[in-house]
């Protein structure tokens, strides 16, 4: 996928609310190419993790959000892992999602949402995972409805799936924590927005 390069006089706050948010720094890429090299499912992506971090440099914002590289991600690290720099890209990869979701961006890809909104709920309802319920919701609202539906009794005879759902005693704290982390989240985005116009004088 190629891109026309444009700049603008605020290009640089992108960068600086993905370092906000992350605490990662993409001033050290370099453009190597390491990550995208060992990357497992580039030929799954629209541009590579190198592509990706170089929107992020210039401040591509449209451009960014349109790629389906952040959603089909496997956060397995491995770009992480050769990183000459130490750059934590599978964080900025997280990132990324997390920022699409808060902006209101379209998702190029419907399922990883999906699945992530579902496991989610499983948590904040039982404060641990139902299988059934994610399997099932998910299914549904990945409009998947008859995926793997076969294996659901199988696993269940075999005792590999639990019927019913299971409350757990720490269902409270968990629910306390989730709440944390989104008062987190948006102190966040407050600082990266605050900090983001000096950075646009420049």
């Amino acid at each position: 996928m190629k891109y026309q390069i444009r700049l603008s006089g605020n290009h640089s706050m992108l960068m600086h609310e993905v370092k906000v948010r992350s605490g990662v720094d993409l001033t050290k890429c370099y453009q190597c190419g390491e990550c995208t090299a060992g990357c497992p499912i580039t030929p799954e992506m629209d541009a590579g993790p190198a592509k990706t971090l170089r929107l992020i440099q210039l401040g591509m914002e449209e451009e960014l959000f349109q790629l389906n590289t952040p959603w089909m991600c496997a956060s397995c690290e491995t770009c992480t892992s050769r990183c000459p720099n130490d750059i934590d890209i599978a964080l900025v990869m997280d990132t990324v999602r997390q920022m699409a979701r808060l902006k209101g961006k379209k998702i190029p890809v419907k399922e990883p949402a999906v699945f992530q909104d579902v496991f989610l709920r499983s948590l904040e309802l039982y404060g641990k995972l139902y299988e059934p319920g994610l399997i099932g919701f998910y299914n549904l609202k990945s409009m998947h409805p008859f995926h793997d539906v076969g294996l659901g009794p199988k696993m269940l005879f075999k005792g590999k799936l639990p019927l019913l759902p299971h409350v757990s005693k720490n269902r409270e704290k968990l629910r306390e924590i989730m709440e944390k982390a989104k008062t987190h989240e948006q102190e966040k985005g407050k600082e990266a927005e605050e900090g983001g116009h000096g950075h646009g004088k420049h």
